[in-house]
């Protein structure tokens, strides 16, 4: 009898593991519903991925369910994998502060687009993230840095502030500096206004209490300087500011990018000596087209590219819009576009679009798939 259960047992923990073996994925699926090593849809939007010692760390907004969860409820999640195809929940990296704390991160705040890149220097994991203060909707425009001594955290809230204070773009002309126009001398989106904008109408406006932060990512060099790239300026342009040497501050060298060129939603990465850039236009929570740009140095000139994305759909990039550009380890210029499909009445139900970065002329290009794998980096 005993050795009937034992071989009973024995069957049942092979036939467990075979499951396991059969259900792992060996694919990516855009836009539909994946699953982490539990069988629960992963909750790690708006996100960006951390390559450290063999195991990639995916870091993303927890979002919950109805309108109210694109707030910050739950705080930034983390998952951890070896192949990028099956995800293991490594829990809340960065938790909210609890209700009527007075924390900046506190219950009901808003937590967008967290970042995280490891400094070899001070062996710490840095995360960035778009902060709004609670309440004041999309008032504070801030930005979040928090640190850990473990890629999966927790991370520990150092602190919010609006960038580069007190400080000039290094491509702002000296005869801006001193223009004596307001906004209120100007009729909004209007031609003249316009012109003044991309004229640093609202750098001088947002000069001492420092520059507009929203969407936001995080990209570190060869020589491991780290830049931190935001939309500012009411999202009309985007902002490339060079971080400490610790990854937990600004130098002030900063750069303006597409002045009133209304991009927001900036992904970067490198190859072959130039930098490239995927944006979104502004248009809320709808997908709108993709943008691509290219520089020989970040900080620029950066030189328009077009619409990377190719086919149908390509008009609204596949329904989503761009988070993080992904380095796959291991393979020769293999990156992987990282996008959400937002779904703003309901937050929890937001999908993930990766695809493969591709290159012709020159030029990143996207096109659909309905399912594909890195095999496709062989070809």
């Amino acid at each position: 009898m005993k050795r009937t259960i034992l071989a009973w047992g024995m069957s049942c923990i092979l036939s467990i593991a075979a499951f396991g073996q059969d259900s792992a994925q060996n694919s990516f699926s855009p836009g539909k519903i994946w699953e982490d090593t539990e069988g629960t849809h992963i909750n790690a939007h708006g996100g960006g991925v951390l390559f450290h010692n063999g195991t990639y760390y995916w870091f993303g907004e927890h979002k919950t369910a109805g309108s109210s969860g694109n707030r910050a409820n739950v705080g930034v999640r983390c998952y951890s994998s070896a192949d990028l195809y099956n995800w293991k929940n490594e829990g809340v990296a960065l938790p909210v502060a609890a209700e009527g704390s007075g924390s900046d991160i506190e219950k009901g705040s808003v937590i967008e687009r967290p970042k995280v890149i490891y400094n070899a220097s001070t062996e710490k994991f840095v995360m960035w993230f778009h902060l709004e203060l609670k309440g004041q909707g999309y008032h504070a425009a801030r930005t979040g840095v928090a640190v850990s001594d473990r890629p999966e955290g927790p991370y520990t809230f150092l602190r919010s502030l609006r960038p580069n204070a007190g400080t000039w773009p290094v491509n702002f002309p000296e005869s801006w500096k001193s223009k004596k126009v307001t906004e209120a001398d100007l009729e909004a989106w209007s031609p003249t206004w316009k012109k003044e904008v991309a004229e640093g109408l609202f750098i001088r406006r947002d000069f001492g209490t420092g520059q507009m932060s929203r969407d936001m990512g995080l990209f570190v060099d060869d020589d491991g300087k780290a830049y931190h790239i935001h939309s500012a300026e009411e999202n009309l342009t985007l902002h490339i500011s060079e971080l400490t040497d610790d990854y937990l501050g600004f130098t002030g060298k900063w750069a303006v990018m597409e002045p009133a060129g209304h991009n927001e939603a900036p992904a970067l990465f490198k190859k072959d000596g130039k930098y490239y850039m995927i944006t979104s236009g502004c248009t809320g929570w709808d997908p709108n087209a993709a943008r691509s740009f290219v520089a020989d140095d970040i900080m620029g000139p950066w030189k328009s590219l077009g619409n990377p994305a190719q086919g149908e759909g390509a008009s609204i990039t596949f329904d989503s819009q761009s988070t993080y550009i992904l380095p796959v380890q291991g393979r020769k210029d293999a990156f992987i576009f990282m996008a959400d499909r937002w779904e703003p009445k309901n937050a929890i139900d937001g999908r993930y679009v990766w695809l493969p970065v591709q290159f012709r002329d020159g030029k990143p290009e996207l096109t659909w798939r309905d399912q594909w794998s890195l095999d496709v980096f062989d070809h």
